[in-house]
């Protein structure tokens, strides 16, 4: 095996350390937890999804692939891109249904999102390709905090709008290729978020969250 092949199975190993991935059964039941939900669940979808559909499309080639110092660098920058994207997603998802019922106003639910995405993107910092990137993802979430309508959300409107356009987007996949492969990648990460949805229902404290004192109040 050669020592470019033997680097890049080890990338592959350890790909699970490079986005912080924690599966967890205790209840959600303050701002801490809930930023650590919405951190750990957004790159376990980004992890499952990205690397999913890189494998499927390469097939057999796809440890030979992190031979290719370009390749690798182009999953680097693609995974970061996907995580900021679901971490947007699940963390406007996640503020919304602490919002439903508790009486949260609109400013603390504002508050309490702007710390879930901060807090994610710092557990990753190590990972941001680049200043311009974190700065632009944090600027793309204050615009989207400005547009949201968290009423909506809990009418059951549909907060997962970015991670599969970002998955699409980023995969380091030929576009002749990803025209292909649109409906069914965008939906392979719809599909995810069911059983996180799923996971956060069954351990969310909504009102514990609502009252931490460690939420910033409008």
């Amino acid at each position: 095996m050669s020592v470019k092949l033997a680097s890049g199975l080890a990338f592959l190993r350890e790909f699970a350390q490079r986005l912080r991935v924690r599966r967890d059964t205790a209840p959600i039941d303050s701002v801490e937890t809930l930023c650590r939900f919405a951190s750990t669940r957004a790159a376990f979808a980004t992890q499952k999804k990205l690397y999913g559909y890189l494998k499927a499309r390469m097939g057999t080639r796809y440890p030979s692939m992190f031979e290719d110092e370009a390749f690798v660098a182009s999953v680097n920058i693609a995974k970061m891109h996907v995580f900021a994207a679901s971490l947007s997603d699940l963390t406007v998802y996640a503020v919304g249904r602490v919002g439903a019922g508790t009486g949260l106003d609109e400013t603390s639910r504002r508050a309490l999102a702007r710390t879930c995405f901060r807090v994610g993107l710092a557990d990753n910092v190590s990972q941001v390709p680049d200043e311009a990137s974190m700065a632009g993802w944090l600027a793309a979430f204050e615009r989207r905090l400005d547009e949201v309508h968290w009423a909506n959300l809990e009418a059951g409107g549909d907060a997962f709008i970015e991670s599969p356009a970002a998955l699409l987007h980023w995969a380091p996949v030929a576009d002749r290729l990803k025209r292909y492969d649109a409906e069914i990648v965008e939906n392979s990460i719809r599909f995810a978020w069911i059983e996180i949805r799923r996971d956060l229902a069954r351990r969310l404290d909504a009102r514990a969250v609502a009252a931490d004192g460690a939420l910033e109040r409008g």
